[in-house]
Formats: structure tokens, sequence, C-alpha cells
């Protein structure tokens, strides 16, 4: 049991949780039927699971290196093989369930992991950071669709949608640690545009995807954008410019953290809700 929690507590819980909470929903408004659905949110979940291990099993001699003793896998005793082993079985039964639902889901599900596994492994040090995200993000919304019986990918809108999301979380996230990582020489994008610069760029890839969600989805429909729409997107850019301007003015700040993610849920919420309208 102990083993179980630590490697839990290992796999960043909340946004595991999170991104897969929002592949069910994107499951639930494209039309999945229920078996469907829970293949699919499993697969996600699992790929999450995989994902966040990896990142804390390659990280935690650095992590050790600096006495970050919130994670668990820097603990003396810690199960480290059983992380590594519990990382690549879980990578390979989330692309089997992926395939039960078709090989287009299994090969963009696969394109998601090796973003993510790509970025914990080498990338995250290398001016390439975001392209990890841009690229994982902006397949993810197509998970959905390729879940579908008739599979298909994403308008091109969800998938911008998707990259800008993916692009704020990586400028936000850093953000607690660009101190530690400067220790241990990790140097990705943020790191070298800084602080102001990284908050300003998330809030500006928000306000971007928000705008995509709401012009895409009428350009392709060749009809009014929906009273909806409106107010989802128009939510997403109340919060980010908020957050765009208190970090010109004062600076990042907690606030600028918080803003950053309480926009990216609802974008989030917009490209679920924007998609259900589509049907």
């Amino acid at each position: 049991m102990r083993t179980a929690a630590i490697l839990w507590r290992s796999t960043h819980p909340g946004p595991t949780v999170v991104v897969t909470i929002v592949a069910f929903a994107l499951g639930l408004s494209v039309g999945l039927d229920a078996g469907r659905l829970a293949i699919l949110t499993g697969s996600v979940l699992l790929g999450q699971v995989s994902i966040g291990l990896s990142n804390d099993v390659i990280d935690a001699p650095r992590d050790r290196t600096i006495g970050r003793r919130d994670k668990p896998l820097t603990a003396d005793g810690a199960p480290v093989r059983a992380a590594w082993i519990s990382a690549f079985v879980a990578a390979i039964v989330a692309l089997a369930l992926s395939a039960a639902l078709g090989w287009g889901l299994a090969l963009a599900h696969a394109v998601f992991l090796a973003s993510g596994w790509a970025y914990n492994a080498r990338l995250k040090s290398t001016i390439w950071s975001a392209a990890c995200f841009v690229v994982g993000f902006g397949t993810f919304p197509s998970l959905a669709f390729l879940a579908l019986p008739d599979q298909r990918v994403a308008p091109l809108w969800a998938w911008i949608a998707g990259a800008t999301l993916g692009v704020a979380i990586h400028f936000s996230n850093v953000l607690p640690d660009l101190e530690d990582d400067a220790r241990t020489g990790v140097r990705g994008l943020p790191h070298r545009i800084g602080a102001r610069g990284s908050s300003i760029i998330a809030f500006g890839a928000l306000i971007a995807g928000a705008a995509a969600a709401v012009v895409g989805p009428a350009l392709a429909a060749g009809a009014p954008v929906a009273a909806t729409s409106w107010v989802a997107g128009g939510a997403v850019v109340a919060v980010s410019a908020w957050g765009l301007a208190a970090t010109i003015t004062r600076g990042p700040s907690r606030l600028s953290f918080r803003l950053v993610m309480l926009s990216a849920l609802l974008l989030a919420a917009q490209l679920v809700v924007t998609t259900w309208l589509g049907r």
C-alpha cells in the first residue's frame, strides 16, 4: 500500500485527473456511447499516469540534489524501479486500450504520449520544450473524435485551441520552479524568456485559443457565432486580460499563476462546450 501511495503521488495527480476529466467531457460532447467513453477515459488516465511517473522518476536524481522533499521518489528507499516499470506498463496498456477503438486513436494517443515522454526525457532543457506541448495538446482534442465508430480528427479550430492551451500550461507551470531549475541546468524556452515574458505568453496564448474556438466553428459552418460560444470565450478573454494587465504592471506573481490556471480551465470548458454545440 505504501508503494502504491508513493507511485500515485508521483503521477502528478492534479493534472492527471484534470486532463482525464477533460477527455471524458470531450468524449461526451462528441456523442460516444458508454463503452467507448469508458475505454477512452481509461486510456487517457493511464497515459497521464505514465507521463507523470516518467517525469518524477527521470527527475529524481536532480530533485535529490536540490532537496525537493515534496517529491516522493527522492526519499531513501523510494520505489524507483517500480516507478519505471509502472510508467512503461501504463503507457503500453493505454495504447492497447486506444487500439481497441481503432488504430487512428492509438496513433494519435502515441503522439500525445511521445510528446510528454520526450519533454520529460530531454526536451524540457532545450529551446524546443514548448514544441512538446504544442504537438501533444494540439493532438489531444482529436482523441475523442478518433474514438467514434466513424473516426475523424478534430476540426482545425480545436487543434489551435488545444495547442494554445498546451503553450499556456507549459509557460505557467515552470514559473514556481525557475530558481530550482537554474541550479540544475534545466533551461527550456520559458527559462530563457524569463518569468514576466513567460506569463505574458501564457495569457496571450489563452486569448488566441479562445478566439479560435469562437471564430473557427462560425467560419466552418458559415453561421453566426452562438451566444454560448461568446459567453465562454468572453470569460477566457476577461480573466486572461486581467492577468495580462497585472503581469505587465506589477510583474509575475502568485495571482498571475492562479489566473493562468483559471483561464486554462475556462478554455478547456469552452473547447468542450463548442464541440458539443457543433455536433
